[in-house]
């Protein structure tokens, strides 16, 4: 402003605030409508729906886009904001104080039937709609949602409390909702809801995942592009999201994934344990996908399949590729077999065992603690006890940042341990040197980046180690020993160990 006075943009304001509905930059929105052909803002006939509406911030800069585009279909700026407004522009609030916003920031006036709204309609929704509804309980959970009764029903939520029952999502079909075509579907859907378990289940990863369910329902719609902006943990994680990332990674209509490991370069001040993503989905792309990584001021970008050769995972950046097809030219059995699943004893985190050895007890590692146990608490695996073997935490949080240490440090278990579903198991082995040398690869470099191409949120399950070769170890290995194993390159060399720190002993 010519008075010197900084008048900054109030959806900007609220982007930097934390909360579980995140708001979009109107940066980042551009940055997402950039992806579409830009002669969809120069069409009168062109449609766009934003089914969870927070801020209105897409549809707003949609219109910004339009009134600009349309010019020369429509001279007059009253009559072309009424065209675009009217008959182009709708939305679906989540939530009725999401909708007066929404309003807000598109008709300048949160009853666009009011004197102040840029457009008069004659209700006082406009074309962004909000309808509060219930959800459809049975056995406990909602069948749209999932959502825990006991957690958001009738009796357990407080008068005036949302409820979370998201209108798009509650119905078997969507095009009731929306009676028309829309060329361009375009949101920033709600991530999850609690599912109301206890402390530990949602460390745990307790929360359920909503916004697949926004996908799958927009792609009912039939649009022609759609764009949503969500966590990127589907790529290779996620509660209950095996099937949804294998309609992703198999559809051949995604034509671009833009990918934010750091949440916080893309969300000012919001920290999304495994990054952000946005992606395009055209109806008539069949082509390989545009995979870009935003890294700071490094941007790597890629034309490939979203699925590489015997990998069930999106592998997320695009330096990793060649590394893991050489890898993979070696045929060679994968470590996993080597790993427990969760609770290798049986035991859950919170047990801590005594703080006394007693004369028939056994070292227990549990959460930040040593403990004893005895033998006949062991729930299951008791031929493990007495055997050699590796412990590694169940999850380590990297919060985007590198070089990380991608998993937590391995330590011996001598004969006479075990351990709660703190850590995860490896082994057995026969020979303490045999159990030394596994810690020797967990340690270096090549063994943590193998790990890193699966795992992009804490948990550390033993599935994210599917990718990691199984070695030879009546050796111990060194990062040299393994480049040259491989034949990496120079290249590849360097972009691991920027990745990755090193672990010492």
């Amino acid at each position: 402003m010519s008075n010197g006075i900084h008048n900054p943009d109030v959806l900007s304001c609220l982007a930097n605030l934390s909360s579980d509905e995140v708001f979009t930059p109107p940066e980042i929105a551009n940055a997402m409508l950039d992806l579409l052909p830009q002669e969809l803002f120069s069409d009168p006939s062109a449609t766009f729906l934003d089914p969870c509406c927070k801020s209105g911030v897409f549809l707003r800069e949609i219109a910004k886009r339009l009134n600009k585009g349309l010019e020369a279909h429509i001279p007059n700026r009253e009559d072309r904001l009424e065209h675009i407004f009217r008959n182009q522009l709708f939305g679906i609030a989540i939530t009725e104080l999401t909708s007066l916003l929404a309003r807000r920031g598109v008709y300048c006036s949160k009853y666009p039937n009011g004197p102040y709204s840029v457009v008069r309609f004659d209700n006082a929704d406009g074309n962004i709609r909000y309808k509060h509804i219930t959800h459809s309980w049975r056995g406990g959970k909602c069948v749209f949602c999932g959502a825990s009764q006991a957690a958001y029903g009738e009796q357990a939520r407080q008068e005036g409390l949302e409820s979370h029952a998201y209108e798009f999502l509650h119905t078997n079909n969507p095009n009731n909702l929306c009676p028309m075509h829309f060329d361009v579907i375009i949101g920033n859907p709600p991530y999850q809801l609690s599912d109301g378990g206890d402390t530990e289940e949602r460390r745990r990863g307790g929360a359920i995942p909503l916004y697949h369910l926004f996908i799958q329902q927009a792609k009912k719609l039939d649009p022609r592009y759609l764009i949503m902006i969500v966590p990127s943990r589907w790529f290779s994680g996620g509660r209950g999201l095996n099937q949804f990332r294998n309609e992703m990674l198999n559809d051949k209509r995604i034509e671009q994934i833009v990918d934010y490991p750091d949440s916080s370069e893309c969300f000012p001040g919001v920290q999304i344990e495994g990054g952000i993503c946005y992606f395009l989905w055209t109806r008539g792309h069949d082509k390989n996908c545009l995979v870009k990584t935003i890294q700071g001021t490094k941007i790597s970008s890629m034309i490939r399949p979203l699925l590489e050769n015997k990998v069930e995972t999106f592998i997320r950046y695009n330096e990793s590729i060649s590394i893991l097809r050489k890898v993979q030219k070696h045929n060679e059995p994968i470590i996993s077999k080597l790993f427990s699943s969760q609770k290798p004893f049986g035991l859950r985190t919170y047990i801590k065992g005594k703080d006394k050895k007693e004369y028939d007890s056994i070292t227990l590692y549990a959460n930040n603690h040593i403990g004893y146990i005895r033998k006949e608490e062991i729930l299951q695996n008791n031929s493990w006890i007495d055997t050699y073997k590796v412990f590694i935490s169940a999850a380590y949080g990297m919060g985007g940042k590198f070089p990380t240490f991608v998993i937590g440090k391995p330590f011996l278990g001598k004969p006479g341990t075990c351990c709660t579903e703190t850590y995860l198991f490896i082994g057995p082995f026969r020979t303490k040197i045999e159990a030394e040398n596994v810690i020797s690869y967990i340690r270096t470099r090549f063994f943590r980046f193998m790990v890193l191409l699966k795992k992009n949120t804490q948990h550390a399950a033993a599935q994210v180690y599917s990718l990691v070769p199984m070695q030879d170890f009546s050796k111990a290995w060194t990062d040299e020993e393994l480049y040259a194993k491989y034949g990496l390159t120079e290249e590849e060399i360097e972009f691991i160990e920027n990745m990755i720190r090193p672990m010492e002993s």
